[in-house]
């Protein structure tokens, strides 16, 4: 087991690692920008280092100050949370260089799930279920066209090194075909240095449904389940639930256990979700995240298994904890991420919290680094807080959610809570009868 870990990211997620550091008894060192002296990973942390001024690209993102920062306190592993370079398989090869420990996948498969397109067509040769597209990179030409016409229009230009919606465009006709790949690769290069862009069938009213995975990296691999997240706002998550209101357990027994193979079969080391849109009973591959989700709570909350002390466990030679027959799905769990946004406009708004209260009770997780007197800054994702509540059935779910959001106080900034407490009570949420599109028509106002 590793002695010492650092942590290579900042808020809810930072400390949500640091505290399964410390039910493993290990060490840890906070890392932090100058704005986030005082934050809750910081104080809590055994050491804190200092690695830069605000902007991500001079803390969170510099590699020389991380690798300072393990050397000056002896850190024997990096963990890096999600976001900033959890997805950097260059980082974990300076780190390998260096003799620490990455927490996270091989740096090969990194690699190779952040190619977009590489990662589909690794998908496929494992017999994973892809969306029907283009092979490769695609340009405003000719091929494109006829690519684009043997899928089918509406098409979708995606970018190929792409994430978060970033680099993506929806072609409904022939005529908006090359200025939707146009488009996309100048957003793709400006947010990830790389223009390449790829087709894919663009489906009228799928859900976004993913698989979490976990692997030991010498062959052993299981599945935990599935998560629905479909309700997204500008390709953002905002809802996510397990299971699906709408996956049977024969369907999850499938697709699930074609992900546990696959996984088995690339030998990936530690945890994974493989994203699939889900549309008519078919799985369509779109991406694999290469690292622990934000969304990993409610997964947590229906299986009993610490996804993020596993994580630490396998990288450090741990075996998988449980086999496939050992995972049973207790129940219904929904995780609502909470921003500092104004929730009509979703403008950020970053400043003091005044009043913080977080609810209670049996089944309620708060998920959150913030606490009264916190500022949250400018600089950085606008997360308050995820709020996970867990019931026998998605009905009591749901109540629960209800009372939990009703309970909940931050004051001094504004939140996406009056969202959430509206979505509670939207018969179509109620019913779980919504797809990936159905929040951005419910916020126009037209989802009825």
């Amino acid at each position: 087991m590793f002695d010492k870990i650092l942590i290579a990211n900042r808020g809810e997620i930072a400390l949500r690692v640091l505290r399964a550091c410390k039910e493993l008894g290990i060490s840890t060192v906070a890392v932090h920008s100058t704005a986030d002296a005082d934050a809750m990973h910081v104080r809590l942390a055994d050491e804190s280092v200092c690695i830069g001024p605000p902007p991500s690209k001079d803390s969170y993102l510099n590699i020389p100050a991380l690798l300072a920062a393990c050397e000056i306190t002896g850190a024997d592993a990096v963990h890096p949370g999600y976001g900033f370079l959890s997805e950097n398989a260059r980082f974990a090869e300076i780190l390998a260089d260096h003799n620490l420990h990455f927490i996270g996948p091989k740096a090969e498969h990194i690699r190779l799930m952040g190619d977009k397109i590489e990662a589909k067509k690794t998908a496929k040769k494992l017999g994973i279920p892809v969306v029907p597209g283009s092979d490769g990179g695609v340009g405003p030409d000719d091929d494109a066209m006829a690519i684009a016409q043997e899928i089918g229009f509406p098409v979708l230009v995606k970018a190929a090194a792409g994430g978060g919606g970033r680099g993506m465009k929806v072609a409904r006709t022939a005529d908006d075909l090359a200025m939707a790949i146009s488009t996309a690769g100048n957003e793709a290069k400006a947010a990830f240095g790389d223009a390449s862009v790829y087709l894919e069938k663009y489906l009228q009213k799928p859900r976004h449904i993913e698989i979490q995975v976990l692997g030991d990296g010498r062959g052993g691999a299981i599945h935990l389940g599935e998560r629905d997240c479909s309700l997204q706002r500008r390709h953002q998550k905002v809802w996510e639930e397990s299971p699906s209101p709408v996956i049977t357990p024969e369907a999850r027994a499938r697709i699930g256990g074609i992900c546990a193979r696959a996984m088995q079969d690339m030998k990936y080391l530690g945890v994974g979700t493989i994203e699939f849109l889900y549309e008519d009973g078919e799985f369509y591959f779109i991406e694999m995240n290469t690292r622990i989700q934000v969304e990993h709570p409610v997964t947590e909350m229906i299986t009993g298994i610490d996804l993020v002390l596993e994580q630490i466990r396998i990288a450090a030679g741990g075996d998988l904890p449980v086999t496939q027959d050992d995972i049973v799905l207790n129940g219904h769990a929904i995780e609502c991420r909470i921003n500092a946004e104004n929730p009509v406009t979703f403008r950020p708004s970053p400043g003091k919290i005044s009043r913080y209260h977080p609810p209670g009770g049996l089944g309620v997780r708060i998920d959150s680094a913030v606490f009264q007197g916190y500022t949250i800054p400018p600089y950085y994702d606008s997360l308050v807080g995820k709020l996970i509540v867990q019931g026998k059935t998605r009905g009591e779910c749901l109540m629960r959610l209800r009372r939990a959001l009703d309970e909940m106080v931050v004051d001094g900034i504004e939140t996406t809570l009056p969202l959430f407490r509206a979505l509670v009570r939207e018969p179509a949420i109620i019913d779980g009868d919504y797809h990936i599109h159905w929040l951005e028509q419910y916020l126009a106002g037209t989802s009825a």
